[in-house]
């Protein structure tokens, strides 16, 4: 696949940092509005498809390589599985939320202020992010066609 026209180059190029932008906006602000680490892992995935889908696969593996997802990937589930073992650590309960309370008595409707849901949200964010872009990568670089059959 070699990408679009130079126009669809251009104005992906230049769009590619708004829409990720806005997906970490989105993740860090899903625990005070709507959003959270699923919606802007989606949007952040879109952003590295959009790039995809303009310039072809050489220039994705040049971004984003297949290496790089699937060590976010991990990094995700890793995040979220120290959430829960910290929780576990000091007060014997996976996802108990009032240990970053102890540490910083936030205030509401600020960034800190809901315990470890900020955190599960950027481990969510990447988690989700690099997943959907490892299946839109593995669907991408398929070459087979299933053929019709005729019935």
């Amino acid at each position: 696949m070699k990408g679009m026209t130079i126009i669809v180059k251009i104005i992906s190029e230049i769009v590619k940092g708004f829409i990720i932008l806005f997906g970490i906006y989105i993740i860090l602000q899903g625990h005070l509005s709507p959003g959270g680490g699923f919606a802007g892992g989606v949007i952040i995935a879109a952003a590295f498809v959009l790039i995809t889908l303009a310039f072809g696969q050489e220039r994705e593996n040049k971004e984003f390589s297949k290496k790089g997802s699937l060590i976010l990937d991990e990094l995700g589930i890793m995040l979220f599985l120290l959430i829960a073992l910290i929780g576990y650590m000091i007060y014997g309960q996976p996802f108990f939320s009032n240990f970053i309370h102890k540490m910083y008595p936030g205030y509401s409707f600020h960034i800190i202020s809901s315990g470890i849901i900020l955190i599960c949200n950027i481990a969510i964010g990447i988690k989700v992010g690099a997943s959907l872009f490892k299946i839109f990568s593995a669907l991408a670089s398929y070459d087979g066609i299933i053929e019709e059959s005729d019935e």
